[in-house]
């Protein structure tokens, strides 16, 4: 615990330091190795993953001038048995689609995950291999069929459908030169294999948000041998934190013992603890506390705050034995931060208020959370 109480009482560690503790502490609640990525092991694991995973079945060896050995009378692009190949690969497409669509636009005010990372994936870009980008099987499996227009006077007009519905916003698609590719890839990478080895929960909106501060964190650490490494070790860190967290995003737990309504209720159940007066006043609004605790408590605060913001409170979660319950004690503290604006609002400005949190100093949010812990 006197790593926690350094981080709340002195402030964020040093970013040598962080990838490092950051491993550490994702780590050690479930007896992993503190350093994943000087486990060969687990690179090892890691590097099986994408080999089972991310291969396109009737593409390997294709390109290669040998005939297509997972095309067969049995197994075909056409074969609607559950058990095929083609027909598993065809939904796991649907999901990428959602993946690509949401971690595109993951911290658009920042260029880092559009920027080309300086480790990409050999294993996935070797042209010598069987493998693809994840980014083309997107645009393979994207509506290929033309727009066909045709005007008055009888000209015709064919244009692609991506181009006209604006799929793919140039500033969200830029086209990288060959064997290279941007962060926003690997994070998109991370999540299909979690997604393929997680079938209960698969991918869930949101996911992205989660584990995008994690790879950042690894991806720009000084030690340029954990850089190198910050895909796996984000897969596997992300992996134990969502083995706490994952309840939070299986709707058919919402309303148990472990799922996110109990946990947005008790952000509620505090505040009327700590600040009873502030407690009746959102109650008399009818301001339920899903309105807005939900995405507090789901993503962790990490659409709060700007990035650093969100590291920075990450710190000291990570550093608490019961990370999860600090995360109500931080709720709780942002509410009553606020609280003379909410006592002399109305329903629609509290709301304004509380969907778009008006105080940046994280360093006041921590103390006063720390504060509502020590006086429980």
């Amino acid at each position: 615990m006197w790593f926690g109480q350094y981080l709340k009482k002195f402030g964020p560690l040093n970013s040598k330091l962080q990838a490092s503790c950051w491993e550490t502490l994702g780590g050690a609640s479930k007896n992993y190795t503190v350093h994943f990525s000087a486990n060969y092991t687990l690179l090892q694991v890691y590097s099986q993953f994408l080999k089972e995973m991310i291969i396109q079945p009737g593409i390997a060896k294709a390109n290669m001038g040998f005939s297509r050995e997972d095309v067969t009378l049995e197994d075909h692009p056409l074969n609607p048995n559950p058990d095929s190949r083609w027909n598993t690969y065809f939904k796991d497409n649907e999901i990428l689609l959602q993946i690509d669509k949401d971690v595109r636009r993951l911290y658009p005010d920042m260029a880092f995950f559009q920027c080309p990372t300086d480790y990409p994936c050999q294993l996935i870009l070797d042209p010598q291999n069987d493998y693809e980008t994840l980014r083309r099987r997107v645009e393979q499996t994207t509506l290929k069929a033309q727009i066909v227009n045709r005007n008055r006077s009888g000209v015709t007009n064919v244009s692609s459908p991506g181009k006209s519905l604006n799929l793919y916003p140039s500033n969200e698609y830029a086209v990288l030169p060959c064997g290279t590719e941007a962060h926003w890839e690997v994070v998109e990478r991370i999540l299909f294999i979690y997604a393929k080895l997680n079938p209960g929960i698969a991918y869930v909106q949101g996911m992205n948000e989660i584990v995008g501060p994690i790879y950042y964190t690894f991806a720009t650490d000084p030690n340029s041998q954990w850089k190198e490494h910050a895909e796996a070790d984000t897969f596997f860190c992300f992996t134990n934190l969502m083995s706490e967290n994952r309840d939070n995003f299986i709707k058919s737990l919402d309303d148990s013992q472990c799922g996110i309504t109990c946990k947005m209720l008790s952000v509620y159940s505090m505040l009327k603890h700590k600040d009873l007066e502030l407690y009746h006043k959102l109650e008399e609004q009818n301001i339920k506390p899903q309105y807005f605790t939900f995405r507090w408590l789901t993503l962790l605060l990490s659409q709060e705050f700007l990035l650093p913001d969100v590291i920075r409170i990450w710190d000291t979660l990570f550093s608490d034995q019961d990370r999860f319950h600090f995360l109500i004690l931080v709720c709780c503290a942002m509410l009553i931060l606020i609280r003379d604006s909410l006592l002399v609002g109305d329903f629609t400005v509290n709301m304004r208020l509380l969907q778009d949190y008006p105080i940046s100093d994280i360093h006041t949010i921590l103390t006063k959370a720390k504060e509502l812990q020590d006086n429980s």
